[in-house]
């Protein structure tokens, strides 16, 4: 069997090693959702890994609602991006965009308008914003007519990836966000095409990932599901009647690697927490025939026999990344790693808590 150091090929992205960088929202673009410079220098120092997975960027204002976050929509921000790859490019990296609508998740403060979702209702819990932390407002439903629209703006997104040096996109469909949000039936309450049984909740993420195949192909594609557990408040009652058959979905659409975010009791997610649903991923693994990469607050120990026992292809890491921009070679030499300072995970606060953790000697 193969080592986490072992290379792997996610579609027509070849990646050095299985150790990849799951997607971290660290806010430090602009007001206008633009990448700035200092964002080059944070993912360079990272590309070590065999795969960045950028933070989740906004593929329209109207899914963007977190401050100082990224976007992708305009040729500003895919300039922006381009700084950003072509730093990990330099240093032999690699890096796919991960697409983002945040659905009920914003706030009209950032997209000047009301959040949607596929049913009414209310994320618990505050969302950042230029002004501070901020409940989350009442999302309304989104109309039957406005949803080729969104569907469009992920083709788009994904077709500015490209132009920005991406070597491949991620759909978010993960997290309590719009396509999740659409998954599960805590939060689609819908009774039309999109709603109540499990291939109409299926229905959305299949016409993105469809879209977005046709735009950039099938070989420069993955996607991220949260398959167990409650996250944000999205949360389904069964979720192995949903998310196996979307993994399925997914292996037939052709998409070229799967990456699941699973929960366990003792979980400490910051977004969603423990939980007693099982996980999904020995499942899924049997529908899901091409590379599976798992997230789940992996131990090395754990990442090394998850690879090595074929239960996983490669392993994603968040918050290890934050304060270890040479995780790779502190995995492979079993190197402490240095703690994160979670004041500064989310900008705009420049450098500290960013670019200046150190290397190992």
């Amino acid at each position: 069997m193969p080592t986490l150091f072992d290379p792997i090929s996610f579609g027509s992205i070849k990646a050095a090693n299985r150790v990849v960088m799951a997607p971290l929202t660290r806010a430090r673009a602009g007001k206008d959702a633009v990448p700035t410079l200092i964002m080059a220098e944070y993912y360079g120092q990272r590309a070590t890994a065999g795969l960045i997975i950028s933070e989740a960027v906004g593929i329209s204002r109207q899914g963007l609602g977190w401050a100082y976050a990224t976007g992708i929509w305009n040729e500003e921000q895919v300039a922006g991006w381009k700084t950003v790859t072509d730093a990990v490019h330099e240093k032999g990296g690699k890096i796919v965009c991960q697409l983002w609508h945040m659905g009920r998740m914003v706030h009209s403060s950032t997209t000047g308008e009301q959040p949607v979702a596929p049913s009414v209702s209310t994320a618990p819990g505050h969302i950042h914003t230029y002004e501070g932390k901020a409940p989350y407002e009442e999302a309304r439903a989104l109309r039957l007519d406005e949803i080729p629209g969104i569907v469009e703006s992920y083709a788009k997104a994904a077709r500015n990836a490209m132009k920005a040096g991406f070597d491949g996109v991620q759909i978010h469909s993960a997290n309590g966000y719009l396509l999740d949000e659409f998954l599960r039936d805590g939060t689609n309450h819908r009774t039309d095409a999109y709603g109540g049984s499990v291939e109409n909740r299926l229905r959305l993420l299949r016409e993105v990932t469809e879209a977005v195949i046709k735009e950039v192909g099938a070989e420069h594609v993955g996607v991220r599901l949260s398959p167990n557990g409650e996250v944000q408040g999205t949360v389904d009652s069964n979720p192995a009647a949903v998310f196996i058959p979307a993994a399925k979905m997914l292996n037939d659409l052709g998409v070229a690697w799967l990456e699941l975010r699973e929960s366990n009791p003792s979980s400490t997610f910051t977004f969603g927490g423990a939980t007693d649903q099982p996980k999904l991923s020995p499942e899924i693994r049997k529908v899901f025939t091409r590379p599976l990469v798992l997230n789940q607050e992996y131990t090395r120990d754990e990442a090394l026999k998850a690879v090595e026992e074929g239960k996983a292809d490669a392993i994603s890491f968040g918050r290890a990344y934050i304060a270890n921009p040479d995780l790779v070679r502190r995995l492979k030499d079993d190197l402490s790693f240095q703690d994160d300072d979670m004041a500064t995970w989310y900008g705009p606060i420049g450098a500290k808590g960013y670019t200046d953790y150190s290397f190992a000697k």
